[in-house]
């Protein structure tokens, strides 16, 4: 399927109207979805055919001082990923000094499961019974 022959025009109405805040077809945000949606076109015209255009466009966002809603939404990803980044740091911490001690609690249990092991091997002198007394001559029950 071949592009419209005038695509390029409406890309570039639609950039006027978003970047004058006076947009007809779309929220008017500050990104490619936006303009495409503006400019009623795939998406893929602006970030396959007509990659000029989408990179003027946001040149011309920056220009004007303003972020990119995508840039601002990458921004806060960031931002959270950064701070999962370091908590996952914190518990793999954790985690390793937990290892740590389960490998010397198994130690110890191994060494003790060995001395019982060993207790248990060897032989062990036969119970003592207690034998029946007699009775005492001379005493009467």
């Amino acid at each position: 399927m071949s592009p419209a022959p005038d695509e390029r025009d409406r890309i570039r109405a639609a950039m006027d109207r978003i970047l004058k805040g006076t947009a007809q077809h779309s929220n008017g945000a500050l990104t490619i979805v936006a303009l495409a949606q503006e400019a009623d076109v795939p998406r893929n015209a602006l970030t396959q055919r007509h990659l000029d255009l989408k990179n003027d466009f946001y040149a011309q966002v920056r220009a004007r001082g303003q972020t990119p809603d995508s840039e601002i939404r990458l921004r806060r990803q960031i931002v959270k990923l950064k701070e999962l980044r370091t908590r996952d740091a914190t518990e793999l911490a954790q985690l390793r000094t937990d290892v740590e001690h389960l490998v010397r609690v198994v130690n110890q249990l191994t060494a003790h499961n060995r001395q019982l092991l060993h207790s248990l091997s060897r032989p062990t002198p036969p119970p003592i019974r207690t034998l029946p007394t007699q009775p005492h001559p001379g005493r009467s029950h």
